[in-house]
């Protein structure tokens, strides 16, 4: 399964914020470039958020205004399948995969999303965001406090991510690692790779070209090849293939 369309440009991320940081500090020289100046406004799906809709997009819409862009919001109307297809720009914040995928099926707009971002439409997502990206949600972290129709998600890249990567160990404690839960995964999804996104990091996809942004090695685990780490500059670009 290759890329699909005519131009294709992801910009997927591990975490919003880094940890002593402001809000999306990090990556915000990354979200500028990356939408350039022709942009005016995105519109910002802030599903995953089950809290508040209201307050992460106030949150999110401050980050942008101060980038130079307008916010819009999929929860501020009757019409959001109108909204989506008219985006410019396409974000979508972190927070509960699996209310996030519920509620992209329950109104209607995953296929407009992966319509419009195989054409052309910029796409910005960070954790349950960059899950949605991916063929399912299945290497999520998220507790299933909900039960989408489907955990197809939005199938704009041909592998799998694992937000929030991380090898460490907790101290006397017995759960499984992450590794272990994506060799869970593997066993039992043989065809699609998966990658392990450390925080600070994210995957910046133009057309068939795959870039890494940050200074951690992200861990890629293929079917029956183990896992393997790729730093900076690395030729990720068989990640599309």
């Amino acid at each position: 399964m290759g890329v699909q369309g005519m131009s294709k440009r992801l910009l997927l991320l591990s975490n919003s914020t880094n940890y002593g940081e402001d809000y999306l500090f990090y990556p915000r020289q990354e979200i500028r470039a990356f939408l350039g100046a022709s942009i005016k406004k995105v519109l910002f799906i802030p599903f995953a958020n089950v809290i508040s809709y209201d307050a992460i997009t106030e949150k999110v819409g401050k980050v942008f205004q101060e980038l130079g862009y307008g916010t819009d919001s999929v929860h501020s109307t009757g019409n959001p399948r109108e909204l989506v297809e008219k985006a410019e720009a396409i974000v979508i914040a972190g927070g509960n995969t699996f209310h996030l995928v519920h509620r992209l099926h329950e109104t209607g707009i995953i296929d407009i999303i992966r319509e419009k971002v195989n054409h052309g439409t910029p796409y910005i997502g960070w954790s349950a965001g960059s899950n949605v990206a991916c063929p399912t949600i299945k290497t999520t972290n998220d507790m299933p406090i909900i039960e989408p129709v489907s955990f197809e998600a939005l199938n704009l890249v041909p592998f799998q991510i694992n937000p929030h990567y991380t090898d460490e160990l907790i101290p006397n404690h017995n759960g499984e690692t992450r590794a272990s839960r994506i060799e869970e995964f593997l066993a039992v999804n043989p065809n699609v790779s998966v990658v392990g996104l450390p925080e600070g990091t994210m995957l910046k996809i133009e057309n068939s070209s795959t870039t890494l942004i940050g200074d951690k090695n992200i861990v890629v685990f293929k079917p029956g090849e183990g896992r393997k780490e790729y730093g900076r500059g690395a030729d990720l670009n068989f990640l599309l293939q």
